[in-house]
């Protein structure tokens, strides 16, 4: 075996089936990418089909269109696939939703929904693929999205902040409850990301562009598919001794500080 044809082999993922939440577009479909190149065959769980602004050229990104915060139709579409494809390996939970406003102001019902979508979907969809995960040949893996917002705060958008760091207390402790169970979970924190969304953002106020450059050590914005790498890595057969640990890929942002 040449050396090339051991790193392919860690990182094919040949076989493997998934969903990943809010892979319609950005850093969710970024995620996509990576894995589908990777041979992958990916549900979408989102409100729309994925967009055209990423190629898949290999493995398969299915859409299943539905609302991930409806629990009981996620369940059946959840069993649907397990049917077809006789398997669920891995689960990326990367939808989410923010709101800006100061606390002292933030309306009670934008709380609940964020609360909602960020930190109680991510536990459901853990619990309704957990027995499948459970049987997978190739170890059950649960990635979570989180953020550099869980390290540092953000001004204005309080219940965003709280849940993603949330969200490194859900990994950490189903990392343990489930660590005899055949399954794995880590999270992710991303930067400064230039998706269309975050484009648009720019171009209405450039100072906060300039400002975004200015945190992390790297003076870049990443691209969606570099958050698909680090995804891909706790995938793999390269990180089978990982669980309950947090990736930040932010360009140096977290240590680097505010």
């Amino acid at each position: 075996m040449t050396s090339r044809d051991y790193v392919a082999g860690l990182f094919d993922l040949t076989g493997h089936v998934g969903i990943i939440t809010g892979a319609s577009r950005g850093l969710g479909l970024g995620q996509a990418k990576v894995l589908t190149d990777a041979g992958a065959t990916v549900y979408n769980f989102d409100l729309a089909p994925h967009s055209d602004e990423e190629e898949i050229t290999e493995g398969e990104l299915i859409d299943v269109i539905c609302d991930v915060t409806d629990y009981a139709r996620v369940e059946e579409e959840v069993g649907k696939i397990a049917d077809r494809e006789g398997h669920i390996d891995f689960l990326v939970n990367n939808a989410g939703v923010t709101f800006k406003s100061r606390a002292e102001e933030f309306p009670e019902d934008r709380l609940d929904f964020i609360m909602k979508v960020n930190l109680k979907t991510p536990l459901m969809l853990s619990k309704i693929c957990y027995p499948y995960l459970r049987e997978s040949q190739y170890i059950g893996r649960i990635v979570s999205i989180s953020s550099m917002a869980a390290y540092m705060g953000f001004s204005g958008v309080l219940p965003y902040d709280m849940t993603k760091s949330g969200i490194l207390g859900l990994t950490r402790g189903l990392a343990e409850e489930w660590r005899n169970d055949n399954i794995l979970v880590n999270s992710v924190a991303p930067g400064w990301f230039l998706t269309k969304l975050n484009e648009g953002m720019f171009e209405q106020n450039p100072d906060r562009k300039a400002a975004a450059l200015s945190k992390p050590m790297l003076p870049k914005f990443g691209r969606p598919v570099e958050i698909g790498y680090m995804i891909l890595f706790l995938l793999s057969g390269a990180s089978t001794y990982l669980t309950g640990h947090d990736f930040p890929v932010d360009g140096g942002a977290v240590p680097h500080g505010f």
